[in-house]
């Protein structure tokens, strides 16, 4: 059982030793890295190329970690006791299972997928040790303990919004995933475009590292903002040479609303663009 990458998916040589010694391991591997950088479609390329399920948790602020076991619909079974349903009198009829549950029940070692962990309560992380570690836990209602058939594949994402604990870092295999380099990148955009033009694809990714480069942005341009522009250019046949300046100084690149998100990085590269200019 090995990763390698997939044709959907370019995984740099850091990236599939970390994902294949966290298999090995059979530690839950922590992936960091900017927004867009794939961290979530690395569970799911993962699954594809082991041919096993895959069992997404989509972590949101709100979010315990027993709802990630199970969660006991008491207002259900009140509402059955006062119509006299007979399904009231087994409690396991209102035991409502979550993603931990689903996947040690899985009997195709799955991956489970633990999304964007930071998102959720600081004691977030430290109530899901002893389930992670252990691959079990214990049903107080019905007094039954889970157990996992096979200890599934965990991947757990963050985009670095807070610390996580030391206690939780311990019991993970830890992989930040660098920003593609222009080369890397170049490879990424022939999977998702294959029939891309060159000279295209040669002007967009300089427009596109020069963007990244400028200092103060709030939130730098990711791959998946690149895809989209390039799809855009592509949609309004926009030439390569719209995209060069033509007097060798920094220009405002058609479709830039697709790489900067905030009128802040907007004014700030306008900016910069006219003191170039000046």
């Amino acid at each position: 059982m090995a990763f390698s990458g997939t044709s959907n998916y370019i995984a740099t040589k850091d990236l599939q030793l970390a994902v294949n010694a966290a298999i090995t391991l059979e530690r839950p591997l922590l992936i960091k890295g900017e927004p867009g950088t794939g961290k979530t479609m690395l569970a799911e390329e993962l699954a594809a190329s082991l041919g096993t399920d895959l069992i997404q948790w989509h972590i949101k602020s709100t979010t315990k970690a027993q709802q990630g076991l199970y969660e006991y619909d008491a207002v259900s079974r009140l509402r059955d006791s006062q119509l006299g349903d007979d399904r009231v009198h087994d409690i396991g009829n209102y035991i409502v299972k979550g993603k931990l549950w689903q996947a040690f029940e899985a009997g195709n070692r799955p991956i489970l997928l633990i999304d964007e962990i930071d998102k959720a309560d600081i004691e977030f992380p430290n109530d899901l040790l002893l389930e992670l570690d252990k691959m079990e836990f214990f049903v107080y209602e019905t007094q039954e303990r889970v157990v996992a058939k096979e200890r599934p594949i965990v991947i757990i994402t963050s985009n670095n919004e807070k610390e996580l604990p030391d206690a939780f870092l311990r019991r993970c295999f830890f992989h930040y995933i660098q920003f593609p380099t222009p080369e890397e990148m170049q490879q990424i955009v022939d999977v998702h475009l294959p029939d891309l033009k060159k000279k295209l694809l040669d002007e967009a990714l300089k427009a596109f590292f020069e963007i990244r480069d400028v200092p103060g942005l709030k939130k730098k341009p990711s791959t998946s903002e690149l895809i989209d522009w390039l799809k855009l250019l592509v949609a309004e046949d926009i030439p390569p040479e719209a995209l060069q300046s033509k007097d060798g100084k920094a220009a405002i690149p058609p479709l830039y609303g697709a790489l900067l998100k905030n009128e802040q990085d907007i004014h700030l590269f306008e900016k910069l663009v006219f003191m170039a200019r000046r």
